[in-house]
């Protein structure tokens, strides 16, 4: 059995891991999905960083998912508490120093979407839009759900702040990146990862939220990287 904490992107809510957790339960592994603070104003890295960490509690070793943003947090968390494996889902990768706001730029981003945009048969737009880039493979019913809820509400402070690492933390990383990811490309994404990390990205079939399009094919790849 293994012990899985799983860490959101932007807008921090616990929901959006809720198709996946049963998924690994069933599997016979013990799993918590955290809720950042993510609409506090107050709170930033280090805020979501120790949000992370009372949610492991007495877990020995747990295997850490970091989705998007979530990026940011987990490896804060890695230099914080023993964790057997990080495992980075269609994530940001930071650099020291780097703010996540200064992260898009930085990186390309922008650009990267637009082209995948062009690739797809689609006009490229500036504004993001969230069936479009973010829905696109998730089931409709799971879509009117997530819109009922209305937009997560995402304080500004954990983009402005700089990320305080000077390195990775030494710990075991594995990339899992959505080859169907609309928001981060995948080919932009094997280009960071390879910059800042020195690894190769691992790809399964998805969009940007390959937990709520794809929770058991997502299931299943942890759990082969878990005993791998």
């Amino acid at each position: 059995m293994a012990s899985y904490v799983l860490v959101p992107g932007a807008g921090g809510s616990a929901w959006y891991w809720h198709r996946l957790v049963p998924e690994l339960w069933r599997r016979g592994h013990d799993v918590v999905a955290v809720d950042l603070p993510a609409a506090d104003e107050s709170a930033g890295l280090y805020e979501y960083r120790d949000t992370v960490i009372r949610a492991i509690g007495d877990r020995v070793r747990p295997i850490l998912v970091a989705q998007s943003m979530g990026g940011f947090t987990a490896p804060l968390v890695c230099e914080q508490v023993p964790v057997d494996l990080l495992i980075l889902l269609n994530a940001m990768v930071p650099a020291a120093g780097e703010s996540a706001g200064e992260w898009w730029d930085a990186t390309g981003q922008a650009e990267a979407r637009a082209a995948q945009a062009v690739r797809e048969g689609r006009t490229p737009s500036d504004g993001v839009d969230l069936l479009v880039d973010f829905f696109h493979d998730v089931p409709p019913e799971v879509t009117a759900e997530a819109m009922a809820q209305g937009e997560q509400a995402q304080a500004m402070k954990p983009f402005t702040q700089p990320w305080p690492l000077d390195k990775w933390p030494d710990v075991p990383t594995v990339f899992l990146q959505g080859r169907d990811d609309r928001f981060f490309p995948l080919d932009f994404q094997r280009r960071v990862v390879r910059e800042r990390l020195g690894i190769e990205v691992e790809e399964m079939p998805g969009g940007h939220l390959a937990a709520l399009s794809r929770p058991v094919d997502l299931a299943d790849r942890l759990e082969a990287l878990a005993t791998r």
